[in-house]
C-alpha cells in the first residue's frame, strides 16, 4: 500500500491539525503519552517523530475540534531545523511530520493533517523488527491479560475466513479488533493464522 506523504506549500507558516476519529483504535488503543507508547512505539516512530505526535495530541486535549500548528515554533520547541521556504520540505522537522504519516499515526487532509489521539497495538511485523528485549518485555504486557479459550476460538474462525476472503494479512489483527476480539486473541491468532503456525491454544493469562 502506498503512503501519500504530507506536503506543504513552501513559505506556509502553519499546518492544520485535526482528530483521527477511528472506532476501533479509539476504544482500545494507547495514548501517544502512555508507558506503552515510551515503550513500544517509540521503536517504531523514532524519537522525534514520538515527541512530535505527542506535542500534536496535547493540542487537541485543548482544542479538540482542530487548530493551527505552527512550523517554525513546533520545530524549534523540539530543536529541530525547519525553514519556510521549498528546502524546508526535506528538513528533520518535516521528515519527522511524514514518518507519523508513514507509520500510520497521522495521514493528510486538506491543508494539514488528520492525527490519532490513540495508537494502536504495535504490529507483529513491527516487535519482529524490534531488539530482543523489547520482544520480550512486550510478551510480559501482553501476559498481563487474560484471553478466554472461547475468545480464541473466536478469533481463529473469523481470521481463517479472512484470510479465505483473500483479506490482507495487515488487515486481518484490525478487523479482529473491531469485532470485539480481545487484543492479546486478536495478535496472537493473526500472527499465527498470517504464517501458518499451528495454533498452540489459548493463552490462559497466568502471571
Amino acid at each position: 500500500m502506498s503512503i501519500t506523504p504530507l506536503e506543504i506549500p513552501p513559505f506556509d507558516a502553519s499546518i492544520v491539525v485535526v482528530p483521527w476519529h477511528d472506532d476501533v483504535v479509539d476504544r482500545i488503543g494507547f495514548d501517544p503519552r502512555s508507558q506503552y507508547a515510551e515503550l513500544f512505539w517509540l521503536n517504531v516512530l523514532g524519537p522525534s517523530a514520538s515527541w512530535l505526535l505527542r506535542r500534536m495530541v496535547t493540542g487537541l486535549d485543548e482544542y479538540p475540534g482542530g487548530y493551527e500548528l505552527d512550523l517554525e515554533q513546533t520545530a524549534g520547541a523540539l530543536g529541530l531545523s525547519y525553514s519556510s521556504g521549498a528546502s524546508g520540505t526535506s528538513s528533520p522537522f518535516i521528515r519527522s511530520l511524514n514518518r507519523c504519516v508513514l507509520f500510520g499515526a497521522a495521514q493528510p487532509i486538506s491543508g494539514g493533517l488528520a492525527v490519532r489521539r490513540r495508537l494502536p497495538p504495535v504490529a507483529a511485523r513491527q516487535l519482529q523488527r524490534m531488539p530482543e528485549y523489547l520482544r520480550a518485555t512486550h510478551a510480559a504486557w501482553r501476559a498481563r491479560s487474560t484471553t478466554s479459550a472461547d475468545d480464541t476460538r473466536r478469533a481463529r474462525i473469523l481470521a481463517e475466513a479472512m484470510v479465505s476472503a483473500g483479506d490482507s494479512d495487515d488487515s486481518i489483527e484490525r478487523q479482529l479488533l473491531g469485532l470485539g476480539v480481545p487484543p492479546h486473541a486478536a495478535m496472537t491468532v493473526a500472527g499465527a493464522v498470517t504464517a501458518g503456525a499451528p495454533h498452540t491454544g489459548p493463552h490462559t493469562g497466568a502471571a
